[in-house]
């Protein structure tokens, strides 16, 4: 009985092993990105229009790559529904302003934008999840979600996190 435990465990621990991800052959570096430099990124978006810029995207262990952008959304451009067909997860974050966000349900008279956009709009969602947004909220959206600001009480300034597994994102420093 003891023998057949002892090579249970070394089964699991060779398993362990084997599952973990390799170590990169170059140590990584974390990247920062400073309360400072986000708000002057923000701060020089157009004001005219909805703004979604990377400010730095970068790769990372697990051969992914993780994405960091600045929006600004005026109140008066509050846009359409948009579902990203794509596997990249976003994951935003608000900063100012107040807003009610829509996810999930279907997308109305989807419709594909223009291109080089991979995305399908549409005017609305229906059977979603309403929730008012406001300074500090994070939201989680998985890909292939529908998704909308369905109103905006103000202008409204986020941060988007992007955790792509498939490198569509390009490489910003």
């Amino acid at each position: 009985m003891k023998k057949f435990t002892m090579t249970l465990v070394a089964i699991g621990a060779s398993g362990l092993a084997i599952a973990q991800t390799p170590v990169p052959k170059v140590p990584s570096v974390a990247t920062d990105v400073t309360a400072e430099q986000i708000s002057k990124f923000i701060d020089g978006l157009p004001r005219d229009r909805v703004s979604d810029r990377p400010i730095r995207t970068v790769r990372v262990t697990g051969d992914y790559r993780v994405g960091v952008y600045g929006v600004f959304r005026p109140k008066a451009v509050p846009g359409g529904a948009n579902l990203h067909p794509v596997n990249t997860t976003e994951i935003y974050y608000m900063l100012k302003g107040y807003a009610t966000l829509v996810t999930g349900g279907a997308l109305t008279d989807p419709q594909p934008a223009p291109a080089p956009s991979t995305s399908v709009r549409g005017s609305g969602i229906e059977g979603g999840v309403s929730r008012r947004i406001v300074p500090g909220d994070v939201v989680v959206i998985p890909g292939h979600t529908p998704h909308y600001w369905s109103s905006l009480e103000t202008d409204i300034e986020y941060l988007i996190f992007r955790s792509d597994p498939d490198n569509r994102l390009g490489l910003v420093d």
